[in-house]
């Protein structure tokens, strides 16, 4: 088994779950072991400088091989998973993908189905990392880890290959929208970098959603249902109604490409109070601003509907797109483009129908496209990943590096 694959499964066993309850940096202890011990993997390989702060945030350098100045380039992943799914006892497996259905455990009854994500049938015939249908797998972004960690030992160990200052970041937090705050960006002293947190094999992003998070909360009138007539507020039925006028079709699952939505993530109430948690999106920034002042308005509209009802709705925004500050820059993508050339890798364009640590540092100054992993289902028990795409990124990454230079 090679050390990329090796890597990947040692981290996976770190339990790195985000938690958004939390206000602490990182949220979960979990992030700060696998920080340290990265720490630890990285001194044995040689570098020098490898910091783990009070935050939680692994920063560290591979120095230049060459003297003349050239751009100092960065590559950053996060170190926790997605709270959506358990990341506790991960129980990874290697499969040989033949075409058809994978079961992936007895116990758990969960099949990868070719069905259902067609894009498997890309990959028969290779090696895919699967779970047991418990958990989630920690592609996202571990793989992104170990790739890097694996680049970082590819030019430690051949000094004799030119290239620039290469600096490295492992992040807290990124699942749960913490990941860029609190990275000294001047500190880090890149010229520009690079995410490695994308999905399949060729994946280059740089435009992402506009993002806001919302929160609604009704205030009815409790009653006595048999005395109610013209007294109860049901709070429960004004959310309904809220929400039966949004846009139908503007939801996560009618949409794809640039298409925005309205995301109801959780919901509860009851006669004297409801409350309604939304996440917004939308990669133009008219459109985006424009459902925002969309949920405004139905406020105002139900409430005038249902007298002594009290409304409150708050919405903060998260992240911007990103476009706007890499086009002024677009060398930085051209080079990835020609590197994913070089290695064989078709090159696949898309917008994130998400966020990304990149979008917040390219706003703090830090230029920051988003590069593929290669793995797939994110945030579940079908999550998986290709061996050999992997191996891709990895080649991918070194010759990034060895363009700057040219």
């Amino acid at each position: 088994m090679d050390s990329l694959t090796i890597r990947f499964l040692r981290y996976v066993s770190y339990e790195t779950t985000s938690d958004e309850t939390q206000t602490k940096s990182p949220s979960t202890d979990g992030q700060f072991m696998l920080a340290n011990a990265l720490k630890d993997e990285l001194t044995e390989l040689g570098v020098d400088d490898v910091v783990v702060d009070n935050n939680g945030y692994l920063t560290a350098t591979i120095p230049a091989t060459i003297e003349k100045e050239v751009p100092v380039i960065g590559f950053l992943a996060h170190l926790d998973t997605s709270p959506e799914a358990s990341g506790r006892q991960v129980k990874p497996r290697i499969v040989n993908f033949t075409g058809e259905d994978i079961l992936l455990s007895e116990a758990s009854g969960k099949v990868l189905s070719v069905s259902q994500f067609p894009e498997l049938a890309k990959y028969k015939g290779q090696e895919l990392i699967v779970t047991d249908g418990t958990t989630l797998l920690g592609a996202d972004d571990k793989a992104g880890v170990a790739e890097i960690m694996t680049m970082a030992e590819y030019f430690l160990q051949h000094p004799e290959i030119e290239h620039g200052t290469i600096r490295i970041a492992f992040t807290p937090d990124e699942e749960v929208g913490g990941g860029a705050d609190l990275l000294d960006v001047p500190a880090f002293n890149a010229d520009w970098a690079y995410t490695v947190d994308g999905g399949e094999l060729g994946e280059l992003e740089f435009e992402n959603f506009n993002a806001a998070a919302a929160e609604l909360i009704i205030q009815g009138r409790g009653i006595h249902p048999g005395y109610a007539k013209d007294k109860m507020i049901n709070a429960s039925r004004v959310a309904c109604e809220y929400m039966s006028m949004l846009p139908l079709n503007e939801v996560p699952e009618k949409t794809c490409g640039y298409e925005g939505f309205y995301h109801l993530t959780a919901m509860e109430g009851n006669v004297e109070q409801a409350k309604l948690k939304f996440i917004i999106r939308d990669h133009d920034r008219s459109l985006f601003e424009k459902r925002k002042e969309t949920m405004r308005q139905l406020v105002e509209t139900v409430s005038a509907k249902h007298e002594g009802v009290v409304m409150r709705l708050e919405i903060k925004d998260q992240y911007r797109n990103m476009i706007e500050k890499i086009k002024p820059v677009m060398h930085v993508v051209d080079i990835a483009k020609q590197a994913m050339m070089n290695c064989g890798v078709v090159p696949e364009v898309k917008p994130i129908r998400g966020g990304t640590d990149g979008a917040n540092l390219s706003f703090k100054g830090l230029p920051c496209p988003n590069l593929f992993t290669g793995g797939m289902n994110f945030h579940g028990c079908y999550e998986c990943i290709p061996v050999d795409s992997m191996k891709k990124a990895v080649d991918v990454l070194t010759e990034i590096c060895k363009l700057v230079v040219k």
